[in-house]
């Protein structure tokens, strides 16, 4: 039988997307979630994650466009300093990052106490994943896994799309497809790095390129093409970002507003996909 985790990040962004992921949870649908140590929600959603046992809880660790743990002055390199945050765009932060102008020391230590934040407050973490993927980069992977190894935790999500998942999303712009395919050439060196420092991670992730556009057409598309082409004894990943589109969601800095509803709505299509057994990190080898 085929098996899926289906996972939604951002979970301490905002009130609503805790409201979300919890309804989502207590439907039977999402299996886990991906918690933001540094956020305007992350109090109450910690709370939700201590009362749900049942969820599987990782780290969402954020390198860019948010607030750190540590100390601004302590992290010169990552950190703007004229804000005390994270350089607020991706661009940005990939062109720092591979002229050489980010520390791996600060990365790590930023991961730790993100990791160890959420650890402390009594959050049993069952994997990491980092906001807009930015583990996928070796200069970024190689410090957050030793950060996880320092702090006990186990598995990492593998960012990395199939090329049957891309072919299986609707829709898809034929620039976003590129960037995917191009991308996935770091794979190999993802999956050497992850073994070398002993976590677990899944055979990849789908709903990448849907982002922004998963409705529920996407969702029955991915899932027949996993139980299709993904083997059976493999264990993937659906990536989403449900919420409530909400003023608060709207002053929080994310693209995605109206998405997040469409999501929240599309993933109830998993209650029709029969052969399918949704797991948590806890479910891969």
């Amino acid at each position: 039988m085929a098996r899926l985790i289906v996972n939604a990040d951002d979970f301490g962004l905002t009130a609503g997307v805790n409201r979300a992921i919890c309804e989502l949870h207590g439907g039977g649908v999402l299996t886990s979630a991906t918690l933001m140590a540094r956020a305007a929600a992350t109090d109450a959603a910690v709370e939700m994650a201590l009362a749900q046992p049942g969820l599987g809880v990782g780290c969402h660790v954020v390198l860019v466009d948010g607030e750190p743990v540590l100390p601004a002055r302590g992290l010169p390199t990552l950190v703007e300093q004229s804000t005390g945050r994270f350089y607020p765009t991706l661009g940005t932060f990939l062109t720092r990052l591979v002229s050489g102008r980010i520390r791996a020391a600060e990365i790590e230590a930023e991961a730790r106490a993100q990791m160890m934040l959420l650890k402390d407050r009594g959050v049993r973490l069952t994997h990491f994943d980092t906001h807009k993927h930015t583990h996928m980069f070796g200069e970024v992977l190689e410090p957050v896994l030793r950060a996880a190894t320092s702090c006990g935790v186990g598995a990492v999500r593998n960012p990395f799309e199939p090329a049957w998942s891309v072919a299986a999303t609707p829709g898809a712009p034929w620039k976003r497809k590129m960037q995917v395919a191009l991308l996935r050439r770091l794979q190999r060196g993802f999956l050497r790095s992850v073994a070398v420092a002993g976590l677990r991670t899944t055979k990849g992730a789908l709903g990448v390129l849907a982002t922004g556009t998963l409705d529920a057409r996407s969702v029955r598309a991915l899932v027949e093409a996993m139980q299709r082409e993904g083997g059976a004894e493999e264990v993937f990943e659906l990536v989403t970002h449900p919420g409530y589109n909400d003023a608060e969601l709207a002053g929080a800095r994310t693209r995605l507003l109206a998405s997040r509803d469409v999501e929240r709505e599309a993933l109830g299509a998993l209650r029709k996909s029969p052969g399918l057994q949704l797991v948590g990190f806890g479910g891969i080898q």
